[in-house]
């Protein structure tokens, strides 16, 4: 199992797109578990990642920021697995 952080507010638009091209991705990459983090609930959270956001990260390691880069996504995914392998 895979999972995908994504770190959002409510509100934000670029958020609404990342989330829907993640969950668009868990037909082709079977295991991928999206867990979003509202950022507005935890002040560190905000300071670091307010004007990033939307944040994607695989293993604790940021993958995409401001947006969604699927490639760099599943390249990321790809690696993680092989790792657990």
């Amino acid at each position: 199992m895979s999972q995908v952080v994504l770190y959002t507010r409510e509100g934000c638009h670029l958020c609404d797109e990342a989330k829907a091209g993640i969950l668009a991705l868990r037909d082709e990459l079977p295991g991928l578990e999206l867990r979003e983090v509202d950022i507005e609930r935890d002040e560190r959270l905000h300071a670091s990642f307010f004007e990033r956001i939307p944040v994607v990260e695989v293993e604790g390691r940021p993958v995409c920021e401001l947006g969604l880069d699927r490639e760099a996504l599943v390249r990321a995914l790809d690696e993680a697995r092989a790792n657990r392998s």
